[in-house]
């Protein structure tokens, strides 16, 4: 069998009826190639289930990471798993199990503390764990990350060191 999408069609009375959508060869190429970009280019990937969320929960939380860079994506198990193979973060690919989203961004903080802030006010998402690069975080690893640093602070901190100690020698 294939890999199903389900999608829901209206039917007499305005009621909807659940139904399922298969994704041919050419579709399932092109989503493995996106999510091998998304696992390598990313500075962080967080994985969480998103089961009972609403349309609107779900654009909310998409908007406060696209503020900071962010992406949510809902992904297939089975396709995310072939896009890991042979990658650095390929042992979180046992993270991909039930109805599966993942966050990421540039940023190696950015998804990471939207998604926790998010998760603590939303307990219809779950986070199960991440990656950056090979480095492979539970979810408590991942209640970590946002207390670190962002990129940014940390280039200032080094910029601010450095003019710091150039002062000095002068």
């Amino acid at each position: 069998e294939g890999v199903r999408r389900r999608f829901h069609r209206t039917v007499r009375g305005g009621r909807f009826k659940q139904g399922v959508r298969k994704m041919d060869r050419n579709q399932k190429e092109a989503s493995v190639e996106e999510l091998e970009g998304i696992f390598s280019n990313a500075g962080s990937v967080v994985m969480a289930h998103y089961t009972g969320m609403t349309v609107a929960e779900m654009t909310n939380l998409r908007a406060k990471l696209r503020e900071l860079g962010g992406t949510f994506k809902v992904v297939r198990n089975r396709l995310a798993k072939i896009a890991l193979q042979g990658k650095p973060g390929e042992g979180a690919s046992d993270l991909f199990s039930g109805p599966v989203a993942i966050a990421y961004s540039e940023d190696f903080v950015a998804a990471p503390k939207v998604l926790v802030d998010y998760a603590k006010s939303n307990d219809k998402l779950v986070i199960l764990g991440g990656f950056m690069e090979e480095e492979v975080f539970d979810a408590k690893g991942i209640d970590a990350l946002p207390k670190m640093p962002s990129r940014e602070e940390l280039i200032a901190t080094i910029a601010a060191r450095l003019t710091g100690q150039a002062s000095q020698v002068a």
